[in-house]
């Protein structure tokens, strides 16, 4: 309520609603952090006036300085905010001149933090509104306290202390509000504190009393700080599970400047290391490179672009940043290097690779690493095999690095309501989870909100995370109970090995079968290039014979592209070239002229096999020594021919096969010589002319191509035996086209179907809706149902 006072009171007529923020939340900081040091500013003084005076210094020794303070921060100006506030006069100039030497008085952290939050800008804007001073006010109130020692009002009321962790809270709730006034898009919010306290419970409980000596904690997109400040707490708390004494550094990076202040004044404030907490892209630059940490753990933003920062990232296809190549071995067991980069429009895999590229080596006795991340449900299915998100999860199962996936409910965050899912990954696992991956589904295990805070209408309880917890330590197989409407109830559990996941995505192809006969109206249409056909026939259109003449495509050239604008119709810079380009008619004109010539030559009989068709074509071509470049023939070729299922398969190539290439060639489809046929290779029998080791291989026809997804777990010609040859006799494997691909689908492995209700209970429930609508009519109408019954009858 203090907050918003100041927006009412203070704020309202100076600044529209959305930038109640750029005031509140910086001075929240600033008077914290005034708070903090108040008690010192006597003893600042003299250390100042000290080393100015005695030692002539023209920059000040912060050793000192920190030292008094008891903080990695100080001020060495005169002022503090109670002491400008008291002095202050209606002169809006003076006011502002102490405000501004009490700002510059601040270490170069503090004026770090000044600088991100805008600050200075801020403070002008509202002297020169005469709001200054009432704001001053309002945050130096004796009836406020946000100071970390108990205090008294004018009245003799105490006022608690506000600890570092209470104004953690403040910092994030302030954050939350703002962000649901402004309508932030959901990738902006910040983790609810049972969600953040139920991963640090994942991550170190497993650990009780195997902690190192000292830890270090990330978060790649630390925002606020409020995960790292919570793991600390958990691992220090003297009433917790683990009670460490380890020394724990926390680490994060934070894109946002305004959040990045917040992170970096609450670790001054606690007395952390404020250097290890660092502004600016995640993805763009590494900024701990060559750095590893023991714990990860974020609620990095997804369902947002990284488009912007793909420059950093690839240079041109190749990815540039070893944090986003991954080595992983295709089929044959070959091993290359692979890019681990998802679609531009959504990130967040991105950060999971960062956290995963700075763990702990478990060599020489390291302890490695552990991570807890969260992700929506795209980070489980999208991408197809090969494509960056499937090597992302292909990469981190096949390195046995994940332990497990927790399905969380819906609207468990502020500002979204869609399911999420907790990443926990370890590259040193314990002996029972090995090889193996645990999926708990924990959706339906929730409690209500008695108000729903922006989009959140439910939250953990403390038993259910213990509950949650203690399945995951206990790892065993936990079956789903329904209620008696059959909805899901409580947790459930399942493990799997981790080669459950992966499936090998094969083509199966079919042969092309083609008719082909040669006509008029089939080789008109090599008149227009296939990607300009609508253009150019308006062009033709229009202008006729003209087309093949320069200067007309010239002269006419704004208006055929004004044309092209006013229909949608997009042309590059290379196809808006080609279109006005005399060389291209010409060309075409051309094909069609030596079509037209091939037509009269060979006639215009139908061919049921393409084969022949197309020998009759090169011998004509080769009499009249016509030279057409491969292009040009398939363009002919293609114009007058069409697929049809009673038509000749049409041939590709026949190759002999002996020896060494015949041993490799049955390597890489591990299968005998008589089922080679399964993989597009025939073998030409000797009454069809065929000699020992020549084989014959088809076209294939992409438009009967299917793509079959095959459990890693199943042979893929096993399957191919089994689920496809007996329903398409004459496809075949495309073995090279093989791809190992990954996917974790929660409704897979976890639906349960419920009955639809029978008749007789949809009829009763309709029978009872129209007893009661009849009933509530005849209340307004003032009769009785029984009469409302009879004169409907």
């Amino acid at each position: 309520m203090f907050s918003w006072s100041i927006a009412d009171d203070c704020l309202r007529d100076v600044y529209v609603r959305g930038k109640y923020r750029d005031v509140i939340l910086p001075m929240v900081v600033l008077r914290r952090l005034d708070s903090l040091l108040e008690a010192t500013k006597k003893e600042i003084l003299e250390e100042v006036a000290f080393q100015r005076d005695e030692m002539e210094s023209t920059e000040f020794d912060s050793a000192p300085l920190e030292a008094i303070t008891g903080y990695v921060f100080y001020n060495t100006s005169k002022w503090t905010l109670k002491q400008i506030t008291a002095t202050a006069s209606n002169n809006q100039q003076i006011l502002l001149a102490n405000v501004e030497e009490y700002l510059n008085g601040f270490s170069d952290n503090v004026k770090e933090i000044i600088k991100c939050f805008k600050l200075q800008s801020q403070i002008r804007h509202m002297a020169e509104k005469d709001i200054l001073l009432d704001v001053l006010e309002k945050f130096t109130s004796p009836n406020i306290n946000l100071t970390p020692n108990v205090v008294e009002d004018p009245d003799g009321n105490k006022l608690p202390a506000l600890s570092n962790l209470g104004m953690g809270y403040v910092f994030e709730e302030l954050i939350r509000k703002f962000n649901e006034d402004n309508n932030e898009e959901a990738g902006e919010h910040f983790t609810p504190r049972e969600v953040i306290e139920l991963m640090t419970h994942l991550v170190f409980d497993p650990l009780k009393g195997n902690l190192p000596p000292v830890i270090t904690l990330y978060d790649p997109a630390c925002g606020s700080g409020g995960m790292l400040t919570e793991a600390q707490n958990f691992i220090k708390d003297p009433e917790g599970k683990i009670k460490a004494t380890s020394d724990v550094y926390l680490f994060g990076k934070e894109i946002n400047d305004e959040t990045y202040a917040i992170c970096k004044s609450d670790m001054m404030i606690k007395g952390d290391n404020p250097e290890n907490i660092r502004v600016g892209s995640t993805l763009s630059t590494d900024e701990f490179a060559g750095k590893t940490f023991h714990y990860c753990l974020s609620n990095p933003p997804y369902g947002k672009s990284w488009a912007s920062e793909q420059k950093y990232i690839k240079d041109g296809k190749e990815v540039i940043d070893s944090r986003f190549k991954v080595k992983l071995k295709d089929y044959w067991g070959v091993e290359d290097t692979y890019e681990a980069i998802p679609r531009s429009s959504d990130g967040q895999l991105l950060f999971l690779m960062e956290m995963v590229s700075k763990m702990k080596s478990v060599n020489n006795g390291v302890e490695g690493s552990r991570i807890a991340s969260v992700h929506n449900g795209s980070s489980l299915f999208t991408g197809d095999a090969g494509g960056g998100e499937s090597n992302i999860r292909r990469y981190i199962i096949e390195n046995d690095m994940l332990e497990a996936i927790v399905q969380l409910p819906n609207n468990l965050f502020y500002n979204t309501g869609i399911t999420t899912y907790i990443w926990l990954l370890s590259n040193n696992k314990l002996d029972k989870r090995k090889g193996q991956v645990q999926l708990i589904d924990a959706n339906p295990l929730y409690r209500k909100l008695r108000k729903n805070l922006g989009d959140k209408n439910c939250e953990f309880s403390p038993e259910h995370i213990r509950e949650i917890t203690k399945t995951y330590l206990d790892m065993t197989k936990v079956e789903r109970t329904l209620d008696e409407k059959g909805d899901p109830q409580g947790i459930s559990t399942k493990v799997f090995d981790n080669d459950d996941f992966g499936y090998y995505k094969v083509n199966i192809e079919c042969p092309d079968r083609r008719n082909a006969q040669f006509s008029s109206e089939r080789i008109e249409t090599l008149r227009f290039d296939k990607a300009l056909r609508e253009p150019m026939e308006y062009i033709y259109n229009t202008y006729g014979e003209d087309a093949y003449k320069a200067e007309i495509l010239a002269k006419e050239s704004k208006a055929i592209l004004a044309w092209c604008e006013e229909k949608e119709i997009s042309l590059n810079t290379k196809n808006r070239n080609k279109l006005l380009d005399v060389a291209t008619w010409t060309r075409l004109g051309d094909l069609i002229d030596i079509a037209n010539t091939l037509m009269k030559a060979i006639g215009t009989d139908i061919y049921n096999d393409y084969n022949q068709f197309k020998a009759t074509v090169d011998a004509e071509l080769k009499s009249r020594k016509i030279k057409l470049s491969a292009p040009e023939k398939n363009a002919i070729l293609n114009a007058v021919s069409w697929y049809h299922e009673n038509a000749e398969k049409v041939i590709k190539k026949k190759l002999k096969l002996t020896g060494s290439k015949l041993d490799e060639l049955l390597t890489s489809c591990d299968c005998d010589e008589h089922e080679l046929g399964d993989f597009g290779y025939y073998l030409i029998a000797k009454e069809d002319g065929g000699k020992a080791g020549e084989y014959i291989t088809y076209e294939s026809n992409s438009d009967l191509r299917d793509a079959e997804s095959i459990p890693l777990k199943q042979s893929i010609y096993q399957y191919f035996l089994d689920e496809v040859k007996p329903h398409v006799s004459d496809s075949w494997i495309n073995i090279d086209s093989t791809k190992i691909g990954y996917e974790i689908s929660f409704n897979k492995h976890f639906y349960q179907h419920k009955p639809l209700r029978s008749i007789d209970d949809v009829a009763k429930d309709i029978i009872a809706l129209e007893q009661k609508a009849e009933g509530l009519m005849a209340e307004i109408l003032g009769i009785s149902v029984s009469t409302l019954t009879h004169e409907d009858a």
